[in-house]
């Protein structure tokens, strides 16, 4: 992921801060619990495409 890109995306729902985390390719905003896949190293911003994120992590 380019660097640049990432201080600039927000979460699509709550407009917080996302995590990147490189291991899952995947953006992560705490507050809403929600994971946005990286495809193709294009982010997939969609709510009804993101995972939602299990009790056990954070």
């Amino acid at each position: 992921m380019d660097a640049r890109l990432l201080e600039i995306l927000v979460c699509p729902i709550c407009k917080g801060p996302l995590d990147f985390r490189k291991a899952q390719s995947e953006l992560v905003c705490k507050p809403c619990r929600l994971a946005y896949r990286i495809k193709d190293d294009i982010p997939v911003m969609l709510e009804e495409e993101a995972r939602a994120l299990g009790a056990d992590e954070t």
